[in-house]
C-alpha cells in the first residue's frame, strides 16, 4: 500500500512512500488489541482506594446490646459493619494493577491498531519538520493543511522533539508521541495518525 509524502504546507510532493504489508497491511487480532489497552487502562489507576474496617474505625468499644433476647442479631459495638459509620467487609485496599503481556502480543496488537487505521484511510505522512519556536498557531495551521485539524490526531515522530510538543501541548485533540513510545490505545482513540516520514521509515525496528 502506497500513500502520498506531504510537507508541512499540505502541499504533496510528489513522492510515494509503501508502508510495510507486515504491519500495516495484516488481519488485525482483536483479541491482542483487547489485552494490549486492558494492560494499558489497568496501568493508568493509582490503585489507592481504601476503606475502613472494624479495626480501623474509632468509636468506642462497649457493647450497645444484651447477648440474647433483642430479637436481632449480636451486634456487638458501634465500629459493627451492621450499623451505619461501622466498619466495612472485605472493603477494597491499596493494590497495583498491573499484569504481564508478552512482548509478542504487545507488537501485534499495536500492528493491528496500525492496519485498522491503514484500512480506513487514516493514516497520512508528513516530510520531517521541525518548528524555530514553540507556536500553537504553527501547528494548527499545519494541521488545518493537512486537513486533518477537525479530526482527533496523533503525530508520530522519530524522535523528541521540544519545539513541536510544546506547539501541540495546548491544542485540543491533538497528541504527539515519538516512534518509540507508540502504543495501542494511543493509535485506536486518534482519528488519524500522522506519521513523520522518517518515523515511519523507523516502524521496522520497533514493530519487527
Amino acid at each position: 500500500m502506497e500513500v502520498n509524502v506531504y510537507n508541512i504546507k499540505g502541499e504533496d510532493t510528489g513522492r510515494k512512500i509503501t508502508l510495510n504489508e507486515s504491519i500495516f497491511g495484516i488481519e488485525p487480532n482483536d483479541h491482542a488489541i483487547y489485552l494490549d489497552v486492558k494492560q494499558f487502562m489497568a496501568n493508568q489507576r493509582q490503585g489507592t482506594h481504601k476503606s475502613k474496617e472494624r479495626s480501623e474505625i474509632s468509636g468506642s468499644t462497649r457493647k450497645i446490646g444484651r447477648q440474647k433476647g433483642g430479637g436481632g442479631a449480636r451486634r456487638g459495638d458501634m465500629n459493627s459493619p451492621l450499623l451505619v459509620g461501622g466498619g466495612r467487609v472485605f472493603g477494597p485496599k491499596p493494590r497495583d494493577y498491573y499484569f504481564k503481556l508478552n512482548k509478542k502480543v504487545k507488537n501485534l496488537a499495536r500492528k493491528s491498531a496500525l492496519a485498522y487505521k491503514a484500512q480506513n484511510n487514516a493514516v497520512v505522512v508528513v516530510e520531517d519538520f521541525s518548528f524555530e519556536a514553540p507556536k500553537t498557531k504553527d501547528f494548527i495551521a499545519m494541521t488545518k493543511k493537512l486537513k486533518v485539524s477537525d479530526k482527533k490526531l496523533l503525530m508520530i515522530l522519530p524522535e523528541a522533539n521540544k519545539n513541536v510538543y510544546l506547539s501541540a501541548r495546548n491544542v485540543k485533540g491533538a497528541n504527539v508521541q515519538t516512534i518509540s513510545g507508540l502504543n495501542t490505545y494511543r493509535v485506536l482513540d486518534a482519528g488519524v495518525v500522522v506519521f513523520a516520514e522518517s518515523a515511519l521509515s523507523a516502524i521496522d525496528n520497533i514493530l519487527m
